[in-house]
């Protein structure tokens, strides 16, 4: 329920759609409940019960008033057309009320569409924006594939199963409490009877769709899996063939996939239970109210006469279908709670690395940067032990050591993508943790060890993260990085497309891509991790 509320505050920003909606939902209703309700007047005039009645009485807003006025209204079209002429008037009553109720349906889904599809739009925009903030140790624990269907598959099945069941939050209550209003109106007696029996009937439903949501969170959990096999398969295709690792990949991917399918398969199973559960206990409840008000008829005991009951029947018949809906709803939302409470996981992710209340602008680096008995530890133990070091402006440094002596680590505490557990580094004196870290990253440009590109032009990767930036500038970089020749030799120059993570160039122009991006920055620190690994000799030098 507490995540209902959250998914429930999203709307907020829709409110007027969803007044709107409320508003031809209960218009619905009304015109619902007054077309079964004429059923009344056509039994009287079909089985010629019809008591005539020759005078009007003031109008007042209740049963008696309108009831007393609209039989002098039948009374005097059967005096003046005959029966057939008021069962024709009846008829076309019956059709005119259709029409609207209809059409105000029409009207409330037609305004809770944007509400429908807004709702998943924030709430994939805002996954999104947080995962961008996430710091770099929760990505190198977490499986790119799993990440994606969170953001993807499980933003959707939310779309899927909770908001395609607000058509019926809005809609099914209002009628629900139109009809049972009326209910009580024509047999108080016989609808209390009636309460007593829906909740029972709820509470079954319940009891199965509570183990659905189990079902279902086991079911996203192992879509995340089976998308990160994938994931990792395309990323690693070279590897693959190049060690003729089909087979065991096939089969790993085989024994996720029969997991996933035994998952689905029960979730599927009760998934359909709902359906035809709900219809027999419908039909159960409703028969049992059939024989108790024919009792209740039969024995004279209640004022309610034949053509009232077969009205308070057919009202009553469609409450069951609102209520049916309800536990088909409840069904589907419990599958997409799963999927929210999996969204929701990374949406309550606590933000370590972000900016201090009073954090600092800063639009140049000045004199040096020093880092003072700075440790870091990832959780298979420390990696940086109380480092001290003092790097001047202008000054070029080199790193050197073992693989995973913590090279890289130490680089990636300047731009604060991870901070260190102990000791502080600073910029002009200042801790970088004062800085705006958007600020802070500016001042530097970044050549990693993986070439990162995007599916883009040669053009905007190179330009990337940078506003109005002009062609001459983003040349001059790829000179520079002596990346412009090979770029000329492609089909568009600059204008082509360098595929999905670079994959139409080889490893070294896809860095000195990355290296001419860092240069066009132009930033007065510039960091290269290994940035020449795949370079020749000569755009080594």
């Amino acid at each position: 329920m507490k995540r209902f509320r959250i998914i429930a505050g999203y709307i907020k920003p829709y409110w007027f759609y969803a007044v709107l909606n409320i508003l031809f939902n209960v218009l619905s209703a009304f015109f619902a409940l007054f077309s079964f309700v004429m059923a009344i007047p056509f039994l009287r005039v079909l089985f010629k019960t019809q008591e005539m009645v020759t005078t009007t009485v003031p109008f007042v807003l209740d049963m008696e008033s309108v009831q007393h006025n609209f039989d002098y209204f039948v009374s005097s079209i059967i005096v003046e057309y005959g029966d057939g002429g008021a069962l024709m008037m009846v008829s076309v009553l019956v059709v005119i009320l259709a029409l609207l109720k209809t059409g105000f349906k029409f009207l409330a889904n037609y305004y809770i569409t944007p509400v429908r599809v807004g709702v998943v739009k924030d709430i994939r925009t805002r996954v999104y924006r947080k995962t961008l903030r996430l710091p770099m140790s929760w990505f190198s624990e977490s499986r790119k594939g799993d990440v994606i269907a969170r953001i993807g598959m499980d933003v959707n099945e939310i779309e899927v199963s909770v908001m395609s069941s607000l058509e019926m939050i809005f809609r099914d209550p209002v009628t629900i409490v139109v009809f049972l209003v009326s209910m009580f109106i024509m047999s108080y007696q016989l609808t209390f009877f009636a309460l007593v029996l829906l909740p029972v009937s709820g509470f079954i439903i319940g009891m199965i769709g509570k183990n659905l949501r189990k079902q279902s969170m086991k079911l996203q959990n192992q879509q995340g899996t089976l998308l990160s096999i994938l994931e990792e398969t395309l990323t690693g295709m070279r590897i693959v063939k190049a060690f003729n690792g089909e087979r065991k990949m096939t089969r790993k991917f085989a024994e996720s996939n029969q997991e996933f399918t035994d998952i689905i398969t029960r979730v599927y199973r009760r998934r359909f239970l709902a359906s035809p559960m709900s219809e027999f206990l419908g039909t159960l409840v409703m028969m049992i109210v059939m024989y108790a008000g024919g009792t209740i008829v039969l024995n004279q005991a209640s004022p309610l006469n034949p053509e009232a009951f077969i009205a308070y029947l057919i009202v009553f018949s469609q409450i069951i279908t609102p209520a049916k809906a309800f536990s088909t709803g409840y069904y589907n939302i419990q599958k997409g709670m799963a999927a929210f409470e999996r969204v929701e996981q990374i949406l309550d992710i606590e933000v370590k690395i972000k900016d201090s209340v009073n954090a600092l602008p800063v639009r140049k680096f000045e004199t040096c940067i020093e880092f003072r008995n700075v440790s870091f530890a990832y959780n298979s133990g420390l990696v940086l032990n109380n480092i001290d070091l003092k790097i001047e402006k202008g000054r070029t440094l080199a790193i050197v050591g073992k693989s995973g002596s913590g090279k890289s680590t130490m680089v990636d505490l300047l731009p604060r993508f991870i901070d260190p557990v102990s000791g502080s580094i600073t910029i002009d004196g200042q801790p970088i943790q004062d800085y705006k870290i958007a600020d802070l990253r500016s001042l530097m440009g970044i050549v990693s060890q993986q070439s990162i590109l995007f599916n883009d032009t040669f053009l905007n990767n190179i330009a990337f993260g940078l506003d109005e930036v002009r062609e001459e500038d983003v040349i001059n970089a790829a000179k520079i990085a002596n990346a412009h020749d090979f770029i000329m030799e492609t089909e568009n120059g600059y204008q082509t497309n360098v595929g999905e993570a670079g994959s139409k160039m080889s490893g070294g122009q896809r860095q000195r891509i990355s290296i001419a991006r860092a240069l066009l920055k132009n930033p007065p620190i510039l960091i290269l991790d290994e940035a020449t690994s795949s370079l020749d000799t000569e755009s080594e030098k």
